[in-house]
C-alpha cells in the first residue's frame, strides 16, 4: 500500500530467500505451519495506521465501559459458564478489511473481534523471519507505541508466567500438536519454557489441578487457555478429569467466559464510522430490502464456520434460532496489494494487551492476511500464490 516500497519489493523478491524462509520455521521448531505464509508482508502508510488505531480506540472505549458487562452477559451460554471470572479480557483482537471510502481512501471495516489469544508468538517469529530473508526498510515496525522486541517478550511473559514458575504453567488446547497453530504453541514454549498439554493431561486432586512428566506430580498454578469451546463441545471422545465449569485451583490467563462476551456477539453493540452496521437477527422488526448487502453470522462458530455470504430470504425463513445470529452489512475489500499477478487483498488483525491494572488494553503487534478469493481463509485462496498469513510493517 506505500507504492515505492511495493515496487521494490516486487522488483527484489527471491523465490529462493522465501523458501529460506519457510525453512527457517522447520529448522528452527521442527514443524512445517499447514498454513500459507505469504511471500510478502504488508507496508502500511501513516494515514491507515492512524485510521486503525483510532478505530481500535473507539471501539476499546464501548467495551471498558461498565454497561458492556450487562450488555454481553447474553453471550454466555447455560452450561458453559466458567467460575471465577477476571474483571477483563487479558487478549484482545480486531480484524478490519482494508477498503475505500467515498473518497477512495484507505479505510478499515471491522470484521470481527475476538477476547482470546492469537498467534502473538508466531507473528513476533515471523516480522524478524521477513526482517532477515528480505529489505524491510527503517521507519517501518510491525510493533506499536515504541516497545521494542524484548519489550515486547517482557509483557507476554508477565502476563501469561507472571511470578510462577514456568513449568506451572499450562499452555492448554485440544490435542495441540494436531492444531494448525502449533507453531504458536511451540515458539510459545521455547520462549516461556511452559508446558504445552491437551485438555486430557490434566488430572485432578479435589480442586487441585496438576499434569505428569518424568514420573514427577506438577502442580498447575495458571492456565494459559487456547481451548476453542466450538472444538471442545464436540469432542466427546475425550476422556478427561478436567472441566472448565468446574471450581478449580488454578488462574485463567485469557479467561474462557471472554471468548464468549467479546465475539460476533459484541458486533451489534459498537457504533462507529470503522464498524459496519450489525443486528441481532430476532431482534430485526423488519428485514433490510437489500439482504444482498449482508453477511449471515452464526454467533457460536469459528474460523467462518455456518457463515452465508450471498445471502436470500429464503435462507433466513430456515433458521429455527434467530437468537443465535447476527446480520452484518457486507464489507468490500479493496484489492490494495500489487503481487507478481494479480492484486490481493487484505485483512489487519490488531493484536492487544490488557494488563492487569491498566485502565485500558495496549495495541502491541499485529497480524495480516492476504487473500484473492471471496473470502479471507484457506479454501478460498487454494493454488494461488502470494496469499495467506503475513505481518504488517507500519510507518512510524
Amino acid at each position: 500500500m506505500v507504492p515505492e516500497l511495493r515496487k521494490n519489493y516486487n522488483a527484489n523478491f527471491s523465490k529462493t530467500q522465501y523458501q529460506a524462509l519457510i525453512d527457517n520455521f522447520v529448522s528452527k521448531y521442527n514443524h512445517l505451519p499447514p498454513f500459507s505464509i505469504s511471500e510478502t508482508p504488508v507496508f502500511i502508510p501513516k494515514p491507515l495506521k492512524e485510521k486503525l488505531f483510532e478505530a481500535c480506540e473507539e471501539i476499546t472505549d464501548i467495551i471498558i465501559k461498565p454497561e458492556f458487562l450487562e450488555q454481553s452477559k447474553g453471550a454466555l451460554l447455560s452450561g458453559q459458564v466458567v467460575p471465577n471470572e477476571t474483571p477483563h479480557t487479558v487478549f484482545l483482537q480486531m480484524d478490519f478489511g482494508i477498503c475505500l471510502d467515498e473518497n477512495g481512501e484507505y479505510t478499515p471495516q471491522l470484521i470481527e473481534i475476538q477476547g482470546f489469544p492469537s498467534l502473538y508468538f508466531y507473528q513476533y517469529e515471523l516480522a524478524k523471519a521477513y526482517r532477515h530473508y528480505f529489505h524491510i526498510p527503517e521507519g517501518y515496525n510491525h510493533l506499536f507505541n515504541g516497545i521494542t522486541e524484548e519489550e515486547y517478550l517482557e509483557k507476554l511473559r508477565k502476563i501469561i508466567i507472571a511470578d510462577a514458575n514456568p513449568e506451572n504453567v499450562v499452555l492448554l488446547e485440544v490435542e495441540p500438536y494436531k492444531q494448525a497453530t502449533q507453531i504458536d504453541f511451540l515458539i510459545a514454549k521455547q520462549l516461556l519454557g511452559c508446558e504445552v498439554l491437551c485438555v486430557t493431561d490434566l488430572k485432578k486432586e479435589g480442586r487441585q489441578v496438576y499434569y505428569e512428566k518424568d514420573g514427577r506430580r506438577i502442580p498447575v498454578h495458571r492456565i494459559f487457555n487456547r481451548v476453542i469451546f466450538d472444538e471442545l463441545i464436540k469432542r466427546d471422545d475425550l476422556k478427561r478429569e478436567f472441566y472448565f465449569i468446574e471450581e478449580n485451583d488454578i488462574q485463567w490467563v485469557g479467561h474462557p467466559n471472554w471468548f464468549f462476551r467479546i465475539s460476533k456477539h459484541t458486533l451489534p453493540f459498537l457504533k462507529s464510522k470503522y464498524v459496519p452496521n450489525s443486528f441481532f437477527l430476532n431482534n430485526l422488526e423488519e428485514l433490510p430490502h437489500d439482504l444482498e448487502n449482508y453477511v449471515l453470522k452464526p454467533l457460536y462458530s469459528f474460523a467462518g464456520s455456518g457463515v452465508i455470504i450471498n445471502l436470500n430470504k429464503y435462507d433466513l425463513d430456515r433458521i429455527k434460532d434467530p437468537e443465535n445470529y447476527i446480520l452484518q452489512r457486507k464489507v468490500t475489500y479493496e484489492p490494495v496489494i500489487e503481487t507478481l499477478d494479480s492484486k490481493a487483498k487484505c485483512e489487519v488483525r490488531m493484536l492487544m494487551l490488557w494488563e492487569p491494572g491498566r485502565e485500558r488494553p495496549e495495541i502491541v503487534n499485529n497480524l495480516v492476511r492476504i487473500s484473492k478469493g471471496e473470502m479471507v481463509g484457506v479454501r478460498y485462496n487454494k493454488g494461488k500464490t502470494w496469499v495467506g498469513g503475513s505481518i504488517g510493517f507500519f510507518e512510524t
